[in-house]
């Protein structure tokens, strides 16, 4: 018997994630096993294995969340960047085959050589605190968006 899709348990809330957004259609929650502070995850709610098989519509309005998760990550840690990282089948580390995108903060010296950082368990409280300021800043940021639009 197959196990049940992860993502699709955390979507029906079934089981638990530190949540920093979600819409009618995605999530965005907080790596378990982070590569940096603010390390996050965003999810399409239809369960899809591969970005091949979401149409292209549905790939732009995914990649328009992980804009506005990413702004907001960068802004809630203080990162002096930040990297995206989505893949696709097993041969391409694909642990989960659910589609999601990764989105990785980057600090000025946190690898040698230009490397990913180690991942590690993160920490419970940590990700909470953080998750905490993401909301914040996506809370400023879309009552911002909506003032501009009612001038």
């Amino acid at each position: 018997m197959a196990r049940p899709c992860l993502f699709c348990s955390i979507i029906k809330s079934k089981l638990p994630a530190i949540k920093l957004y979600e819409d009618e259609n995605y999530i965005a929650l907080m790596d378990k096993y982070p590569l940096n502070l603010g390390h996050a995850l965003v999810v399409p709610k239809l369960h899809h294995e591969s970005l091949l098989s979401m149409d292209p519509q549905e790939v732009g309005n995914l990649y328009s969340v992980v804009h506005m998760i990413s702004k907001a990550i960068t802004s809630a840690v203080n990162a002096d960047g930040f990297s995206i990282g989505q893949n696709n089948g097993r041969a391409a580390n694909q642990i989960i085959p659910h589609v999601h995108v990764h989105i990785v903060p980057r600090f000025a010296n946190d690898s040698r050589d230009g490397k990913w950082p180690t991942r590690t368990v993160g920490n419970i409280e940590q990700m909470t605190l953080t998750a905490q300021k993401v909301r914040s800043v996506l809370g400023a940021s879309k009552s911002t968006e909506i003032s501009q639009y009612r001038s």
